[in-house]
């Protein structure tokens, strides 16, 4: 089963450049230069296959903790929908305004 439940993959997979994989993906890099500066070695010319690796992990952590935000965010609404349906009193259905009904009136001032 892992992480994500089988439910989850009827939900269209994300793009592979999100939020998470940029920001984590970065981090990890950040990493790899802060162990170098640690360790007294030239931050961006040593070790730069330890770079890339802690990058990739961590763009691969980013994308499947946005694969997981999505799920979780998919079966909020599912739910929130489900209950709305059930429970229609308590939701009533408001009635219809134009815009011009909500905007007070405009008057030049001149």
């Amino acid at each position: 089963m892992g992480l994500i439940p089988d439910d989850a993959k009827s939900i269209p997979p994300p793009g592979i450049v999100n939020r998470n994989s940029m920001w984590l993906g970065t981090a990890g890099w950040l990493t790899a230069m802060l162990q170098n500066a640690i360790n007294h070695r030239p931050p961006l010319r040593a070790g730069v296959h330890r770079q890339v690796l802690l990058a990739t992990v961590g763009w691969f952590l980013g994308y499947h903790l946005t694969k997981y935000e999505n799920y979780c965010y998919a079966k909020h609404d599912r739910d929130m929908h489900e209950y709305i349906r059930l429970h229609p009193e308590e939701f009533p259905e408001k009635e219809k305004k134009t815009f011009a009904e909500i905007v007070e009136p405009f008057y030049p001032v001149r």
